[in-house]
């Protein structure tokens, strides 16, 4: 009798501590919504999985590596034929888009930066050409981002037949916000960015990203 009991201890113990292991290994594998990758060994080409990266040069408070997500079915494609460097990254005015773009001549050359909201992707990526801008990257709403609901956006087409032939991408709210109140207390107008960026063969840990974005 007291054998069996034993064993039933033992059997116990072991299924509390598979239990436990289990708890452990979800919370280790599980990604947050800034992860860049699930540490299961994937290589670069896996980890941004279409994604692509660009730098902020200045101002040196925002000097840092940057991944964006290029829109799904509308718009030109970033590639090798496409490299904007020492670029304007101009927030537009107003931020939304979804109207005449009244800083048009400092957008004009340029990438436009716009925030969700208001509009449809593809109509605030048909302003932003309207307006003369390159590309366009769109972020997060400013004042209704939340840390629970950063993370990188589908863009889809909304069926408008609108004429879109430049690039758009997505980028975290955290960073947008981020650059947007950075350039605000600097008083800048636009920051200088190279766009895009290979990063393939940068080891994950070596990719210097912003400070605020989770592993």
């Amino acid at each position: 009798m007291i054998m069996f009991h034993g064993i039933l201890n033992v059997c116990t113990y072991l299924q509390l501590y598979l239990f436990i292991s289990l708890i452990i290994f979800v919370n280790v594998a599980s990604p947050g919504a800034n992860d860049l990758h699930f540490n299961d060994g994937a290589s670069i080409a896996d980890v941004i999985a279409g994604d692509v990266f660009f730098e902020i040069i200045d101002p040196p408070e925002l000097r840092y590596t940057y991944r964006i997500r290029p829109a799904k079915d509308f718009g030109a494609t970033f590639n090798e034929s496409l490299q904007f460097e020492k670029t304007r990254l101009v927030p537009t005015l107003p931020l939304h888009s979804c109207g005449d773009i009244l800083n048009n001549e400092e957008v004009f050359g340029h990438i436009a930066l716009s925030e969700r909201g208001e509009c449809s992707f593809v109509y605030k990526t048909a302003k932003a050409q309207q307006a003369g801008a390159r590309a366009i990257i769109i972020t997060e709403s400013v004042d209704k981002w939340d840390d629970t609901l950063d993370h990188l956006i589908e863009m889809v087409d909304d069926k408008m037949d609108l004429d879109v032939n430049i690039p758009a991408a997505f980028l975290l709210g955290r960073s947008g916000a981020t650059i947007l109140k950075t350039l605000k207390k600097l008083r800048r107008n636009y920051a200088i960015i190279n766009l895009p960026v290979n990063m393939t063969h940068v080891p994950i840990n070596k990719m210097n990203q912003p400070p605020w974005i989770s592993w």
